[in-house]
């Protein structure tokens, strides 16, 4: 016998890949466009607690950047389509940056020394590796000229150094979902955020300054929309 319910059910329940759920709200932004082109900073794996996987599920391609080879190789497999790449992302190109790593695909690993010395547990290993900016980044892949419709970037309380050096006036991402990090906060992420921190934070008056207005939060995701954006 057919279950009606559950098809039904089945049809009309989304599952969500986002540790927070953002990319449910993502979904919903973005429901009417199916080939869109996503940059995904601090990737880490590209299903599990990944922002960008139910949209490449629709047909979504992009850019993939993790500062671990691990993490990058399991891009390769999974989204051949895509661009994959292995990089520091910061202010600028060639800088010389400790990284902070605390295992081999940790989604903590970090080059915010300031995080590192909040934290109870250290880090196992630090290594130095050179930087690259985004927009270096963009320049050299076959995405350069496309459309840029989401950006999310979740690098453990570095994303306003790359996002104060990434050119919004040429590229125009339609949504930008940024982590923002109080790090004076006992509990990191959950309970304790504090509306009145959001609204003195860096992000935040960096993302007004470039025409951003901020229409969704959970957790430390931030949900930006670019002002008088008409989705088709």
């Amino acid at each position: 016998m057919i279950n009606f319910k559950k098809i039904y059910y089945e049809k009309y329940t989304k599952k969500s890949y986002s540790i927070s759920n953002v990319d449910l709200i993502l979904d919903r932004i973005f429901s009417k466009i199916k080939n869109g082109i996503y940059i995904d900073i601090g990737c880490n794996h590209p299903i599990k607690y990944n922002n960008t996987y139910l949209l490449h599920k629709k047909g979504w391609k992009g850019i993939n950047i993790d500062l671990d080879i691990e993490s990058i190789k399991e891009f390769n497999k999974f989204r051949p389509q895509d661009a994959n790449i292995c990089a520091v992302v910061s202010a600028k190109d060639g800088k010389k940056k400790n990284i902070y790593i605390y295992h081999s695909r940790s989604a903590i690993n970090t080059v915010s020394k300031k995080l590192v010395d909040k934290r109870s547990t250290k880090p196992k290993q630090i290594i130095e590796r050179v930087t690259r900016s985004l927009n270096n980044i963009i320049e050299n892949t076959n995405f350069k000229n496309k459309k840029l419709n989401l950006l999310s970037i979740d690098i453990e309380n570095y994303e306003y150094q790359v996002l104060s050096s990434f050119n919004f006036n040429k590229y125009k991402p339609d949504v930008v979902v940024a982590e923002i990090h109080n790090i004076k906060q006992k509990d990191l992420e959950i309970y304790t955020q504090s509306l009145d921190f959001i609204l003195k934070s860096k992000i935040y008056k960096l993302m007004l300054k470039n025409n951003y207005k901020l229409v969704n939060w959970i957790q430390s995701d931030f949900v930006f929309v670019r002002k008088n954006l008409r989705i088709k």
